[in-house]
């Protein structure tokens, strides 16, 4: 079992910064993949950033140039660096984590924060 806590959002200015965090706790050795997604109202989930756990990052087209995720496996930390917000950046984000034991793969979840962009 892994267990995600986010922390983080919060209302911002159309221009704005914030920085989200996630702490991973439990089986942590087996984490591969940790990453953001979003979810905004009426809309599916989708993925905004991933890293694996040998540091190779991947972005939604959407928020490259203006995100950027960074890994601390030592810490069991992955956050999220969000630069010149949007109002179309307002989601509610969740961290996730997979994690593989034996040939099985797992998904888990993080409990979500709110980021909302003002215009």
């Amino acid at each position: 079992q892994v267990q995600l806590v986010e922390s983080g959002g919060g209302l911002v200015q159309a221009g704005g910064s914030l920085r989200l965090s996630c702490a991973a706790s439990g089986s942590i050795f087996s984490i591969n993949t940790m990453g953001w997604y979003r979810q905004a109202p009426g809309k599916q989930r989708e993925l905004v950033a991933a890293i694996t756990s040998s540091g190779n990052a991947n972005y939604a087209d959407s928020v490259k140039g203006r995100f950027s995720a960074s890994r601390d496996n030592a810490k069991n930390t992955l956050d999220l660096q969000m630069y010149t917000l949007k109002p179309e950046d307002t989601a509610v984000y969740y961290c996730h984590a997979l994690s593989r034991t034996g040939s099985d793969w797992y998904n888990y979840w993080g409990q979500g924060t709110q980021v909302t962009v003002s215009s």
